[in-house]
């Protein structure tokens, strides 16, 4: 057995270890190098987390590039937004070959209300399935959830502009 030293930078936390703390969110928002890159992190751990709650399966797969583009297109939609990428609230969905489960929501920046919201929709690869029999997807299903390249974002604004009252 080997034991490992542990650094003087290690902390504990003695209070409830699901507690959650918005902060730390704002200053990685904040310290990434771009928030392209944040939101592509953000939502690796997020497909991460439901792999196992919501999709039920041992792998995930999505190609190469995927999460990028799609944080790039979602820094698109939030431009024209009065808080900009920090007043999105995101739900994450999957749409599979029977049904559309919800995977996750968060918001971008906990500290900032919500002034839209973005549904991000992945869709089931079903290319290079069609050459296995029907009962052979069916034992296959637990294991392996292949993303296509195609995905829907949706965008819903929670507020509108009144006109001046003359």
């Amino acid at each position: 057995m080997e034991v490992l030293p542990v650094g003087h930078h290690a902390e504990y936390q003695k209070t409830n270890k699901w507690y959650y703390d918005p902060s730390r969110q704002v200053e990685e928002l904040s310290s990434c190098s771009s928030p392209a890159l944040f939101l592509s992190k953000r939502l690796e751990e997020e497909i991460r987390s439901a792999k196992r709650t919501h999709l039920s399966c041992g792998e995930v797969l999505l190609p190469c590039g995927l999460l990028q583009k799609i944080a790039e297109d979602v820094l698109k939609v939030a431009e024209t937004e009065l808080y900009g990428l920090k007043g999105c609230t995101l739900y994450l969905l999957f749409e599979g070959e029977e049904d559309c489960r919800r995977l996750s929501n968060f918001k971008i920046d906990p500290t900032t209300p919500s002034t839209f919201e973005i549904y991000l929709t992945f869709k089931q690869a079903n290319a290079g399935w069609t050459f296995l029999p029907q009962f052979l997807k069916k034992i296959t299903r637990g294991g392996t959830v292949v993303i296509s390249t195609e995905y829907e974002l949706t965008k819903k604004k929670l507020y509108r502009i009144l006109p001046a009252r003359k």
